[in-house]
């Protein structure tokens, strides 16, 4: 079979009228083109150069073959540049999973400009809170918050700083007062969610001179963590919830921020995918727009954006 490099030495020598001209262009040895040259009429059972000390000219099989290899050559770069095309543009299946308040408030809109830039891309999206096994499942990535409990995992940070925050409805606090400190929320109606397998009713906080933890109990809970926003929003009770999923509600009024001196626990999204390979060209794309948009939202709560906690 004929090499690729062996019919561009051929060319290049037809070209340039000179064997040894042509070997500096393509940076080789004379004796490495000449074995080229050489290889390459032996597989065709043919002479294609006639050589002296001083010249170079084409035999006339030299000259019928030339036009062929040159058009070898030009399908040869137009199928690279066709897969390298190809290569370029965001293209098959992207398959994720998502929390379910994060995935239906932000991560719906950001996907649907995401198609629209890139409408050869088709998406699988899976929503809820309970740990995606990313070996079984089938999704190519998962954002999750918290540090994934499996070592095993690829985990890329999204929005490193983010945390939770105490907040209510104005509603809410018309009704049962606004607690000013944290043994107050024994008083007040807790909203609750499960965290993988067990109700996270065990509420950490810093106060700027130490680790603060209290149990806290309600009448409500919910395995879907966007339903506890709602019932937030709706004024039942105080919620306990990553910025990210309650920013817009406090930023268009309907939450309001509750002892924002406190530093709350971290809740950091990550992307998670089981091997490296599973970083495509989409999924890096994806990567990079969330942690713009994430960091929108969490340069709007200034201790965020400083990173200092």
């Amino acid at each position: 079979m004929l090499r690729f490099d062996d019919l561009q030495l051929f060319v290049r020598a037809a070209d340039l009228g000179s064997l040894s001209a042509a070997a500096r262009v393509m940076d080789m040895s004379a004796a490495v083109a000449s074995a080229a040259l050489k290889r390459i009429e032996q597989q065709l059972g043919a002479r294609l150069l006639a050589r002296s000390t001083r010249s170079l000219r084409l035999t006339a099989e030299g000259e019928g073959f030339l036009e062929y290899a040159r058009a070898a050559l030009s399908n040869l770069d137009e199928g690279r540049r066709l897969l390298a095309s190809g290569q370029d543009q965001v293209s098959g299946i992207l398959q994720l999973s998502a929390p379910s308040d994060f995935g239906r408030n932000l991560l719906l809109p950001w996907l649907d400009e995401f198609q629209r830039e890139h409408p050869k891309l088709t998406v699988r999206l899976l929503l809820g809170d309970r740990i995606a096994d990313l070996f079984r499942q089938p999704v190519d990535i998962a954002l999750r918050y918290g540090e994934p409990e499996d070592s095993s995992l690829v985990a890329l940070p999204i929005a490193p700083h983010n945390r939770r925050v105490l907040c209510a409805a104005p509603d809410y606090l018309a009704r049962h007062g606004e607690p000013r400190q944290l043994e107050q929320l024994a008083q007040h109606n807790c909203l609750l969610f499960m965290l993988g397998s067990r109700v996270h009713d065990h509420w950490s906080f810093h106060d700027g001179r130490r680790e603060v933890g209290l149990t806290v109990s309600g009448d409500r809970f919910s395995d879907d963590a966007d339903v506890v926003r709602l019932w937030a929003v709706a004024g039942a009770g105080i919620a306990y919830k990553s910025w990210l999923d309650v920013a817009a509600d406090v930023l268009a009024g309907r939450l309001k921020l509750l002892m924002p001196e406190l530093t709350c626990e971290r809740a950091p999204l990550n992307l998670l995918c089981a091997h490296r390979a599973q970083l495509s060209k989409p999924v890096n794309l994806l990567r990079e727009m969330l942690a713009s948009r994430c960091g929108t939202l969490s340069g709007q709560f200034p201790t965020f954006a400083a990173g200092e906690h």
